[in-house]
């Protein structure tokens, strides 16, 4: 793949990056829940902390990328998406994350499955990969809060 196109993909994953900041950052601004805020601040950091990975790697070439496997709970899958509110509860505010981490999976692997160039098909499924990754992250703490008594 030529560089120019390898940036360009690079590039449009920094801003799908930083537009989960935004919204992530939003979101801690408007809730009242401390609980939730803090949630969505970090999730906040993370993105920045992501956008800055990427970066990294835009300036250091193609073999800078490296992701594990991450488990796919599908815990809200099945489940409404709830409108943003600065009221929302804090398992709301997570099925709402979760759903937008869900989108941007699936549109990564929707571009590997579509690319022919073997190189581009990698970076996708590495980038569906982290956002698989941020998913099961926020799965795993919707499902302690919302099932405590599992604890």
């Amino acid at each position: 793949m030529k560089i120019e196109e390898y940036q360009k993909i690079i590039a449009n994953a920094i801003d799908r990056e930083v537009e989960a900041y935004s919204f992530y950052r939003s979101v801690s601004e408007r809730v009242k829940d401390p609980a939730l805020k803090a949630i969505f601040t970090e999730l906040a950091g993370e993105e920045t902390k992501h956008r800055t990975y990427l970066q990294a790697v835009l300036t250091q070439g193609k073999g800078a990328m490296h992701f594990s496997e991450s488990a796919d709970y599908r815990v809200t899958d099945s489940t409404a998406s709830p409108a943003l509110s600065p009221t929302m509860k804090p398992l709301d505010g997570l099925v709402l994350a979760i759903k937008k981490e869900l989108d941007a999976m699936q549109m990564y692997s929707q571009l590997a499955n579509a690319n022919t160039d073997p190189e581009q098909k990698m970076i996708f499924q590495q980038l569906a990969a982290m956002e698989k990754g941020h998913k099961t992250r926020l799965e795993e703490i919707y499902t302690n809060m919302a099932f405590p008594e599992v604890w």
